[in-house]
This record gives C-alpha cells, sequence and structure tokens, in this order.
C-alpha cells in the first residue's frame, strides 16, 4: 500500500529507542524525513545515523527533555529552521513511575504531569501553526492501553494518558477543518526496554522473576506473546498517512486482544 510519506517531515519524540524509534525506523522507510529527540544524546545520534545509513532520508537529531517547554521549543525550532515545515508529530514520552496513589507526593505528580500531559501540550503548540498554513498534518500521540483499561500500580499514567486522550479528543474537533487529524494509538505489553525494567521492578516485589512476571502478562493476552515494536510501527505510521485521511479523533490499541472491552 502506497502510503503518499515519501518527503514528509516528521517529528518523533522519545525516538532513540522502543516504541519510538520504532515509529521512526518505520517512517523512514515510508521515505519520511525526521526530526529526532530524546533526552540521552549518545543513543540519539546513533539511532538517527543508523536510520540515515539505512534508508537515505534526512534525519535531524536534537537531544532535549519534552517535560521541559524550553526544550520543545527548541526541538520545533530546530525543525523549522532545516526543513522549514512540519507534517507529522508522533508524541511519547517515557512513562511515569509506577505506584499506588498513597505513596505518590505531590512532587510525583507535578513531574509527571510536565512529561505525560505538557509535553504533548507544547509540541502541538509548537506544530500547529506550520500544518494550519499547509491545510495537511497528522498529530499521533503514543499513550497506553491503561486509558480503556486501567492497569494495577500506574496511577500516574492511568489519570495523566487518560488527560492526554481528552485532550486529543477535543483538539481533533478544532483543527479538522484544517486538513488535520489527531488521533491515539495505545500499545499494549511491547517486547520494549521499558516494559523490561517494568517487568524486572513489579518481579522484584512480587519475589518472582522478572520471566516469570512476564509469563503472567503473556497469560493475559489472546495471543500469548508480547508485541513487537515493528508491529506497533506499523499502524502508527498507517495512521499517519495520506491514507488514514478520514481517520481522526480516534484512540486504537496494539495490544493482541488484552483489552476485553466492546469500544
Amino acid at each position: 500500500m502506497e502510503l503518499g510519506l515519501n518527503n514528509k517531515v516528521a517529528l518523533v519524540a522519545a525516538s532513540s529507542r522502543g516504541l519510538g524509534r520504532a515509529v521512526a525506523e518505520e517512517l523512514a522507510i515510508e521515505g519520511a524525513n525526521l526530526i529526532l529527540c530524546a533526552r540521552d544524546a549518545g543513543p540519539l545520534h546513533e539511532t538517527a545515523e543508523a536510520i540515515r545509513g539505512s534508508t537515505g532520508v534526512r534525519v535531524l537529531s536534537v537531544a532535549a527533555d519534552v517535560s521541559l517547554p524550553g526544550d520543545v521549543r527548541r526541538v520545533v525550532d530546530s525543525a523549522l529552521s532545516e526543513f522549514s515545515r512540519i507534517d507529522i508529530l508522533v508524541t511519547n514520552a517515557g512513562g511515569p513511575p509506577a505506584g499506588r496513589f498513597e505513596f505518590l507526593s505531590e512532587a510525583d505528580w507535578m513531574s509527571a504531569v510536565r512529561l505525560t500531559l505538557f509535553s504533548v501540550v507544547e509540541l502541538v503548540r509548537g506544530v500547529l501553526p506550520s500544518m494550519k498554513e499547509q491545510k495537511w498534518g497528522r498529530i499521533l500521540n503514543i499513550t497506553s492501553i491503561a486509558v480503556k483499561q486501567p492497569v494495577d500500580n500506574l496511577m500516574l499514567s492511568n489519570s495523566l494518558r487518560s488527560a492526554v486522550t481528552g485532550f486529543a479528543r477535543t483538539l481533533a474537533n478544532e483543527v479538522a477543518a484544517d486538513g488535520i487529524t489527531v488521533n491515539n494509538i495505545l500499545p499494549g505489553y511491547t517486547r520494549t526496554e521499558r516494559v523490561e525494567e517494568l517487568a524486572r521492578m513489579m518481579a522484584e516485589k512480587e519475589e518472582i522473576s522478572a520471566a516469570d512476571f512476564k509469563s503472567s502478562w503473556e497469560n493475559q493476552i489472546p495471543l500469548r506473546r508480547l508485541g513487537e515494536p515493528r508491529e506497533f510501527a506499523a499502524l502508527a505510521a498507517f495512521l499517519v498517512s495520506e491514507r488514514a485521511s478520514y481517520i481522526t479523533g480516534t484512540s486504537i490499541q496494539v495490544d493482541g486482544g488484552w483489552i476485553r472491552s466492546l469500544l
């Protein structure tokens, strides 16, 4: 299927590893030029070089912390200086810490708000003028299955990724007439560094091995396995493509059937 992404310009946040990197690689395979950002400059630049070398697309990498509005503005300004426009925004950030409500401080909440919610708001604020000017744009937020079926012990993620969903659904209506779509993509348990770290942490609390803990996840999934980043990235690439021009305001899970609800 021709997705119409050749020579589009895509900003993918938190893209040095995991799902962000998988999405960036998939967009590059489809011919999109990239702006990548992540906090750690070393792995970020390595990822940029690898994608540039394997696909031949233009890749700009900017080390930045998306929880800091100044860093977000610097990423957007760098992108516009290099490419003059941003066609596609994929928001993404590392998940906030796990924990039950009674053990989370005000500082924990404020840090999570900046990372999970405000990073999306500021990235959208930065790219929207360019998209409105050209009457075309795609905004895709990487959230979590937790917005449809909360996950135990993830109070911060359950709460704030749901806030992103509300923001995105409202924004979708506001910008639809400008040819801009806004959607959310919900990763389930996927074989990434973040999930491996979470499994180790949860396993320690339950005093079992990380492998046994991951098996407990797999037993909850009808497909009986964790997802692969490339499987997630395939849907992401479609949702930001020309072919998905009539899909907006949606939240679609990639979870192997884990969510049990009808919708």
